[in-house]
């Protein structure tokens, strides 16, 4: 099983990489967001379920990104990124994440916290040197538009030997990217909230990611409702379950989920992915948002989820 899904996931994902791209190398020096597709709120077919835990912002229209929403800018106060260690008992050794502290951060105050997820062929560094998060958060905190969060940027392949080397692809990585939902609840979520001045409630935890953690934070967040109140994914990639796997009880994830975010390039290779599971979500009336963007399995999309689904949490 392990070998087939491995074999599934670099056909698809190379696939997709396959895409030419919307963006020129000068594009990736400050993203002009074009206008979306589509960006609507789908709350299924009959939009009769439950819907008292989301919040008013989860249901507003989604407005694209604005010139220059991801360049650096002098003139605002700057938030900061470092590099911290803690121990896995999952893997058996300490492992590494990338934690962004916002402008003005204090031990005197309290914060939420989404974990973010990187890609099949990432680690703790991917989002910090291939997109724009700490550009796009300094940015959102100027304009008074984001709830006071830390952002703890992990290593999604939970092993002993977790860097991206080799084949990518291989059962054992492609394993250990399932084995860091024990991680991430045992051993990286206790260690964030025993070293930071953090709220330690499922309100004010939240998990999204790009691509293969897309996956992971739709399969993770989905089967852990008793942890995290908002779910987002950026391309999600196909070791992304079925709704019909992670979903038991369609209106315990209705009213629990405060957010339920899915959005992926309009000329992605892997939009299938995504739609399906809007789709398997739509079936069960389970409230979310789907935006589909336009671009490729590419940095300028994952930007942009992240710029958008950043503002709708916490609040």
């Amino acid at each position: 099983m392990k070998k087939r899904l491995s074999k599934i996931l670099s056909l698809s994902i190379t696939a997709a990489l396959l895409v030419p791209t919307m963006t020129s190398a000068a594009d990736m020096q400050e993203t002009v967001a074009p206008t979306p597709i589509q960006a609507v709120i789908d709350q299924g077919a009959s939009g009769t379920m439950d819907n008292s835990g989301q919040n008013a912002l989860a249901n507003t229209p989604v407005v694209p990104a604005p010139p220059g929403y991801d360049a650096y800018r002098n003139n605002i106060p700057h938030g900061n990124t470092n590099l911290i260690s803690y121990y896995s008992t999952t893997v058996g050794n300490t492992r590494k994440a990338t934690v962004y502290t916002p402008p003005g951060y204090s031990q005197n105050k309290k914060y939420n916290v989404l974990y973010l997820l990187h890609g099949i062929g990432g680690d703790e560094h991917e989002w910090v040197n291939a997109m724009k998060p700490k550009n796009i958060l300094d940015n959102l905190y100027s304009e008074g538009k984001l709830s006071d969060m830390i952002v703890v940027m992990p290593n999604g392949r939970a092993m002993k030997d977790d860097r991206p080397i080799g084949d990518i692809f291989a059962p054992d990585k492609v394993a250990a990217f399932e084995r860091f939902e024990q991680d991430l609840l045992k051993d990286l979520i206790p260690h964030i909230e025993a070293n930071y001045p953090v709220y330690k409630d499922r309100n004010s935890r939240a998990l999204a990611g790009l691509s293969m953690g897309g996956g992971q934070s739709l399969n993770f967040g989905l089967k852990n409702l008793n942890t995290f109140a908002w779910v987002g994914a950026f391309s999600a990639a196909p070791n992304t379950q079925s709704v019909s796997q992670l979903v038991s009880n369609p209106g315990q994830v209705a009213s629990q989920l405060k957010l339920l975010w899915i959005s992926c390039g309009s000329s992605d290779g892997l939009l299938w992915v995504s739609q399906n599971f809007k789709n398997g979500l739509s079936s069960l009336n389970i409230p979310h948002t789907w935006y589909l963007d336009v671009g490729g399995h590419e940095p300028s999309v994952w930007n942009s989820g992240l710029y958008q689904f950043s503002q709708r949490i916490f609040k």
